[in-house]
């Protein structure tokens, strides 16, 4: 693993590559908020950022609208690092949306970070947008041929290119331009006076309408809408633009919707657990019924039931729940972890776990414990987790549940995952992982288990477990194609 490290008097600093035990795991591509005639706009979006916070946290952005003019604030970090009152005033007026990006190898940079705001033939246009477009680089190859310059690699820049060179009125230009591309996109846009959310046909990622104070809301999760006191309306269809302005909200069918594709690891691990998404289903009772499921599939004798927080709490209730066995917290997690780590010269052993979880030694010693996770990617962190509660903790056995089928194909449609070389369900049989992270048992959700919670198991989209991609792609058996988000 590539470790980024130096001396400074006689300490070692390792930079979040090497720490973190969020990067054994997938990442959504990136939250959205907006809101339309609210005189406090810009403050209730940057709230509703920070309740979507989980859904990116490389940098941040807000534009608004006093219906004369667009504003816009960006940077690099969190929200709360971002906007204080000073800025905040900065982007004045009733309209609003705003962006959260995660990063992704190779773009980490200001320049991509949204909303991107333009100015074009028919006045200024703002648009973030969570998703990642498949013909993002072939649509990009075309439009610089025609003379366009791009300033980022965000695929959200391809969008604006093509709304700039169509032809007719914005909502003409705007059905237009989603008739062009293709993949996962929730896309939020503002001009001066109107406010539009536009979710592709296939309905990969969830984005939902409130109303608060009289004045629409529309953001990737209900979470956001909880903060800020809005109440739940309706999600924007699959394949549906909705246009909110001075006259209400318009519903315009923009692309034929043939089939859904929901993200099913939106219930597994990215959605917030007091989010409802997918018609308003919760995802915190997804998560423990995927666990009590998990429990009728692979039942072991057990001492004690114990997550990986925070992701597999839920999960592990549910199989407490349905096992009977006692459930607990057997590793704590330290959520005030930075970017960087000093290590004192003489190695740590498991350091990079450790420094976000530690085991609790009276609770595990001599005890048999199940572990429940969510997902295990390359497996290296689960390894590392399972050797410290033997090691640290003092377990006598340790039993490894996830609560998700084996991870075996990469995500095109908005997640950063690795390539399929390094999914390591996509290259070694369930006991050659058990052996590798050395746990005692483990077994997954069965794909059929995982459908049997959910209902319409025909409208999610499963490829990252049976390789059923919703969309096609050219070398997807491969490797995981670039997202510019």
């Amino acid at each position: 693993m590539n470790k980024i490290c130096k001396l400074i008097h006689n300490h070692k600093i390792y930079s979040t590559p090497y720490m973190s035990l969020s990067s054994d795991k997938f990442h959504d591509e990136c939250g959205v908020f907006g809101i339309y005639k609210h005189p406090e706009a810009s403050n209730l979006t940057y709230l509703g950022l920070h309740a979507l916070q989980h859904r990116g946290q490389e940098g941040a952005g807000i534009c608004s609208s006093d219906g004369k003019q667009l504003y816009i604030e960006k940077s690099m970090g969190l929200v709360t690092d971002i906007f204080n009152e000073k800025r905040l005033k900065r982007i004045p007026g009733n309209i609003a949306i705003g962006h959260n990006r995660y990063s992704t190898a190779g773009t980490s940079s200001l320049k991509n970070v949204q909303p991107i705001m333009v100015n074009f033939s028919l006045g200024s246009l703002a648009i973030a947008h969570n998703g990642n477009l498949v013909n993002a680089q072939e649509l990009r190859d075309e439009l610089e041929k025609k003379g366009a310059i791009f300033q980022s690699s965000s695929d959200s820049e391809v969008v604006v290119h093509l709304i700039a060179s169509s032809s007719g009125t914005l909502h003409e230009r705007l059905i237009e331009t989603a008739g062009k591309i293709s993949g996962a996109y929730s896309i939020l846009l503002m001009t001066e006076d109107e406010l539009f959310a536009i979710r592709d046909p296939f309905g990969f990622r969830p984005l939902s309408i409130g109303e608060v104070d009289g004045s629409y809301v529309v953001a990737s999760e209900t979470c956001a809408f909880d903060l800020i006191g809005a109440k739940y309306i309706r999600d924007v269809e699959p394949g549906e633009m909705v246009i909110i302005n001075k006259d209400g909200l318009k519903s315009i069918k923009a692309v034929p919707s043939k089939r859904h594709a929901y993200c099913i690891f939106e219930f597994i691990y990215f959605s917030r657990p007091d989010s409802n998404i997918y018609g308003n289903i919760n995802v915190d009772e997804i998560r423990k019924n995927f666990g009590r499921q998990l429990a009728k599939e692979s039942p072991v004798e057990a001492d004690l039931v114990i997550p990986v927080p925070d992701s597999g709490v839920p999960a592990a209730m549910g199989y407490a729940q349905e096992s009977k066995i006692p459930f607990d917290f057997g590793l704590i997690r330290n959520h005030y972890v930075g970017r960087t780590f000093i290590e004192p010269r003489q190695s740590i052993r498991h350091f990079g776990v450790k420094i976000k979880l530690n085991p609790i030694r009276k609770l595990l010693e001599g005890k048999r414990v199940v572990v429940v996770d969510d997902s295990i990617v390359r497996g290296t962190t689960s390894k590392k987790i399972v050797k410290m509660i033997k090691e640290g903790g003092g377990a006598k056995e340790v039993h490894m549940r996830i609560s998700s089928p084996p991870t075996k194909g990469p995500c095109f449609y908005g997640i950063n995952t690795p390539t399929r070389n390094e999914l390591i369900a996509a290259t070694h049989k369930v006991d050659e992982i058990r052996k590798y992270i050395t746990a005692d048992s483990l077994q997954y959700l069965n794909l059929e288990g995982m459908f049997k919670v959910i209902s319409n198991p025909e409208k999610y989209c499963s490829a990252c477990f049976d390789d059923n991609y919703p969309i096609l792609l050219r070398q997807d058996s491969v490797e995981q194609i670039d997202l510019f988000k």
